[in-house]
């Protein structure tokens, strides 16, 4: 059994929301969809049955979600927690609501509020409220864990935490479907992250950071024997640009980019709002990207051309680029390069 998206688009009146995109979420894997507010909050609609979709549909194995709905659990922004229970009444009284066979005692443990078991919600921290939620969502036990932002500011005990049970929910080959607007997160507890947006559903290529000092050769492999050639590694053409996120390697496409800068000798990639520190300097990145259209438009800024707007003339000598982004963002333009894009672009 796997949730599945199918041709699903969603428009509001004249506006696309998002096009039509085929999306399957399977047993044993986390995935991800990394997108706005505004994309999540209808997405969050349609699992719940709030909205419908322009076209498509939305199904659990073979059936659609209505003859479904008792498979599917949610972990909302919001808690929706009775404060003025405990922690066990209130996992008790979900219990009693879905006739689940799980163990009070079982979930308190898997999130580690045994010690406050008999606390007042009301006197929980916002991540001991997140945890009881979770709770509330474990004794549920659903075959599809629908979660809306689940790591938004938990603390790092509550993360940990969080991290653990989606390990338990693989091994149960059960299906975690988590929608947020943090591209770290998504790429912290999924499996699969994908961005979905106006232009449609993209892949995040993910790849585990390897230690370099796991590939540390051994002193045996240094002292080879001089007759031992050693093989030219020819280098491979590559077009994703690498960023990381904590311990991991993202890999964006160029045309994802929407401009680069460089800040005290770091260089930052700008996507959707979102900035990501770079492996390269300002100078390697101007060289792999010029083939995607991308300009050198002062000694700390490269532009994608694709995503400029307009371009604004302060003074004789001051330039700015404006970006079609959510941010109407401003790129200084230096003078010399306004020469030479007048020139790139027949004017």
């Amino acid at each position: 059994m796997s949730l599945q998206f199918i041709n699903a688009e969603k428009r509001i009146n004249d506006s696309v929301i998002f096009p039509s995109f085929d999306l399957s979420a399977e047993r044993g894997k986390v995935v991800a969809v990394y997108s706005s507010v505004n994309i999540r909050e209808q997405l969050i609609g349609l699992l719940v049955g709030k909205n419908k979709l322009s076209n498509g549909e939305i199904r659990i194995g073979e059936d659609d979600i209505p003859g479904n709905k008792h498979q599917i659990g949610f972990f909302f922004l919001n808690s929706g927690l009775y404060e003025r229970l405990s922690i066990v009444e209130m996992i008790q009284f979900t219990k009693s609501i879905y006739s689940s066979a799980i163990s009070v005692a079982e979930v308190i443990n898997s999130v580690q509020l045994g010690s406050k078991r008999n606390v007042k919600i009301k006197q929980l921290s916002y991540s001991e409220k997140k945890r009881v939620q979770l709770a509330c969502l474990l004794i549920q036990n659903p075959f599809i864990y629908i979660l809306e932002e689940p790591d938004q500011n938990l603390d790092l005990e509550t993360k940990r935490i969080l991290l653990t049970v989606l390990d338990e929910i693989r091994l149960q080959k059960k299906v975690v479907f988590i929608l947020t607007g943090n591209l770290e997160s998504a790429v912290n507890s999924s499996d699969e992250v994908w961005r979905l947006d106006e232009n449609g559903l993209h892949g995040v290529q993910i790849e585990e950071q390897i230690e370099a000092d796991n590939e540390m050769p051994s002193e045996e492999e240094i002292n080879v024997s001089n007759e031992q050639t050693v093989p030219v590694v020819q280098p491979v053409k590559f077009e994703k640009i690498p960023t990381k996120v904590n311990d991991k390697i993202v890999l964006f496409d160029p045309i994802e980019i929407d401009y680069i800068e460089s800040n005290e000798g770091q260089s930052f990639l700008h996507i959707k709002g979102e900035s990501f520190p770079s492996v390269f300097t300002l100078n390697d990145l101007e060289q792999r990207l010029l083939p995607f259209g991308f300009f050198r438009c002062h000694r700390s800024y490269i532009v994608n051309l694709q995503r400029v707007r307009e371009v604004i003339t302060w003074t004789r000598n001051s330039y700015s680029l404006v970006l079609e982004d959510a941010k109407k963002s401003s790129i200084p333009l230096s003078k010399t390069k306004m020469a030479e894009l007048k020139e790139m672009l027949g004017l």
